[in-house]
């Protein structure tokens, strides 16, 4: 089909190749994809007409299918009816529609088939597109990494010996984690303290309400004249 035959044509050949030969491989990607996103409108176009076809075609066939059964209920009516006649002709008709029948048949298996390729072939092409993006995305992504390695380059041979400077840097970063590092110290310590002040005072109450607990309790057995267990 000439549809897909630059698709094939690019599918079958090199891509990195071609990047080579191009003046601007980012440019001429993006005009690869541009030319099989055209291709792929018209397959969709293409698909969407042949499985519309294949609809008609079943209609057609399904509405034969239907008078040919009402011929032979007529056809019943009529013999029961003691019509003969009547019978005989509502037969010829089925006979005539079942002619039909064979052809839009096979009509329909051949718009069938069609769409079934058609539709094999819209997938593919559709999945062979993100294929492509995805690398698209990739070969983008080496050629600006290729191209900021380039700039650190020349950066590198233009900028002097930065020895100096780095050790300076780290000298100055020792110098302030240990800073940071006393500062959480303390705070983990002046924490530490407030949190073992605030237990302390609470110790001092917590065993105040359990006595009194324990003394409603006593005083509610005794008027309810339950006997408090015996110690062992």
């Amino acid at each position: 089909m000439g549809i897909l035959s630059r698709f094939k044509d690019i599918m079958a050949a090199n891509i990195n190749a071609l990047l080579d030969k191009a003046e601007d491989p980012e440019k001429m990607i993006d005009q690869t994809m541009r030319n099989l996103t055209a291709d792929l409108g018209k397959v969709k176009e293409e698909t969407a007409a042949v499985m519309a076809d294949e609809q008609r075609c079943k209609r057609e066939l399904d509405q034969c299918n239907k008078e040919i059964l009402e011929m032979q209920a007529y056809a019943e009516k009529a013999v029961l009816a003691g019509n003969d006649a009547d019978a005989a002709k509502f037969l010829q008709e089925k006979a005539k529609l079942t002619t039909k029948q064979a052809s839009l048949q096979q009509t329909y298996d051949v718009a069938a088939a069609n769409a079934i390729k058609m539709r094999q072939m819209h997938d593919k092409l559709v999945n062979d597109i993100s294929e492509l993006d995805a690398r698209r995305d990739a070969i983008k992504a080496k050629i600006k990494v290729a191209k900021t390695q380039e700039r650190i380059n020349k950066l590198t041979s233009s900028v002097g010996d930065s020895a100096s400077s780095i050790s300076a840097f780290e000298r100055m970063e020792a110098k302030a984690n240990s800073m940071l590092d006393s500062a959480n110290a303390m705070a983990d310590l002046n924490q530490s303290s407030a949190a073992n002040e605030i237990q302390n005072l609470a110790g001092k109450y917590d065993a105040a309400p359990d006595a009194a607990v324990q003394d409603e309790i006593a005083a509610i057995k005794a008027k309810l004249g339950v006997a408090a267990p015996s110690a062992e």
